[in-house]
This record gives C-alpha cells, sequence and structure tokens, in this order.
C-alpha cells in the first residue's frame, strides 16, 4: 500500500520540487496539493493523509499555528527557509525539518525517519525507477525494540512463520512481526519471487532448481504446487535458467 501524501506550500516552485522528489519514490503517492493552511484543512478533512509536507511561512495562518490547531495530525515534515522555527517544530512531534533549498538526499533521509516512526514493521524505501540499480534500494526491518536496514540485494529467502517471518541475508537471519502477502507487496516482482505459501526468493540469489525446489547457497527450499507454473515461467523469461 501506498503512503499518502499531501504538499502544502504558497510557491508553486517549492511544491514543484517536493512533488519531482516525491515521483521518484515507487511507494508514495500525491494525494493533493495546496497553496495554504485552510485549503489542508479541506483536503485532511476529506481524504486519508499519511504524510504532510509543510511550509512554515504560509498566507493567513503559519505552518506551526496550523499543526497546533489539529488534533489528529499526519505525520509531518516541515519544509522552510526558515532555519529559527525548528525547535518549536519538534516539539510538536514533526517527523523531520528540511530547510530549502532540499536536497534529494536530504529529503530521503526524512523519508527514512517517516518509517522509523511508523507502525510498518517493514517498508520498503526507494528512490528505483527504471534506470535505478536494485542496489540502491533497501528496506527498513523492525526488530524487536529497534529498526535495522538491509539492503535488498543481501537478501537471500524470507520464510514464514505464522505472524512472523524470518529474513536471510548474506550477513544474518532476521526476524519480524509482519506477514508474507505484506512482504510480497513491498517487494519488486523483478527481483523477488513467491514460490510457496512459506518462502519468498531472491531471484538474483538462485543457484539452480528443479521442477520443486529451488537451491540457494546450498539451501534447497520446495516449490509450492499452486507456485510452479508462475515460478518456472518466471524464471524461463528471466533467463535464469533455460531449457527446463
Amino acid at each position: 500500500m501506498k503512503t499518502k501524501c499531501l504538499i502544502v506550500d504558497d510557491e508553486p516552485l517549492a511544491r514543484d520540487l517536493i512533488r519531482g522528489h516525491v515521483e521518484k519514490l515507487e511507494n508514495f503517492e500525491i494525494v493533493a496539493e495546496c497553496s495554504d493552511a485552510m485549503k489542508a484543512l479541506h483536503v485532511l478533512r476529506e481524504k486519508q493523509i499519511d504524510l504532510m509536507f509543510m511550509d512554515i511561512q504560509m498566507p493567513q495562518i503559519t505552518g506551526i499555528e496550523f499543526l497546533k490547531t489539529l488534533k489528529h495530525q499526519p505525520k509531518v515534515i516541515i519544509t522552510t527557509a526558515y532555519r529559527e522555527y525548528a525547535l518549536e517544530g519538534f516539539e510538536l512531534d514533526v517527523v523531520d525539518y528540511l530547510l530549502k533549498p532540499i536536497t534529494f538526499e536530504r529529503f530521503l533521509k526524512s523519508v527514512n525517519k517517516y518509517y522509523q516512526m511508523s507502525q510498518d514493521d517493514a517498508q520498503v524505501v526507494t528512490n528505483l525507477s527504471p534506470d535505478k540499480l536494485l542496489e540502491e534500494s533497501f528496506i527498513y526491518i523492525k526488530e524487536n525494540k529497534k529498526v535495522v536496514k538491509v539492503y535488498l540485494t543481501e537478501i537471500k529467502y524470507i520464510e514464514g512463520l505464522s505472524e512472523y517471518v524470518q529474513i536471510f541475508t548474506d550477513k544474518r537471519k532476521i526476524i519480524t512481526k509482519t506477514s508474507m502477502a505484506q512482504m510480497e507487496e513491498k517487494l519488486s516482482p523483478e527481483n523477488f519471487l513467491r514460490i510457496h505459501k512459506s518462502y519468498i526468493v531472491s531471484i538474483g540469489k538462485i543457484e539452480a532448481f528443479t521442477a520443486n525446489t529451488i537451491e540457494i547457497q546450498g539451501k534447497e527450499l520446495p516449490i509450492g504446487r499452486s507456485f510452479k507454473n508462475a515460478v518456472l515461467n518466471a524464471l524461463n523469461f528471466t533467463g535464469t535458467v533455460a531449457g527446463v
């Protein structure tokens, strides 16, 4: 499920910049853009908003004043040219405080903070587009009381265990409370493949396969009967193996 965003800024160029940054993130969707707080209030009443990018200096009411009026506010990232409001902003529990001009690298750090504060156990944070590499993408996994960062290229396979999943990487095993369906939603089908109700594998890590098993670094994983045709078609399509 995509994170639904609202951009609030009275400067069109500033909105254009934030929109451009958001559009590079495959798991984000811009629901609306507003030039002032009053219009933003209407959007918040009518639509579900997960994350709001809010300027401070705007007509009628400032962003800080506006946030103080909200009883149930979404996560907020402040975007402003004024450094002096930072302390007041953080007292309102905002995710981050971005100073204009906002680079994409700094913007991405704020998005990562948003995921750390969210209730999801695992979220992909990525700027992947057709011209980007998988190695640029990573996933945040909630493990016990901390959040750990795992690059997608390090994931070998994922195993479902009732309400939990085990993520096997090149370095270690991570256990987090989420479902296989939720994990599958967050992973690109071009790079990850569901082979069984209990297994998702990294296509790039597959060393061999039969009609019934997948082999990854000496570990044989079963291919579920209902997944067999889709798995073999996907493997042949990627060119991983031919002639099976």
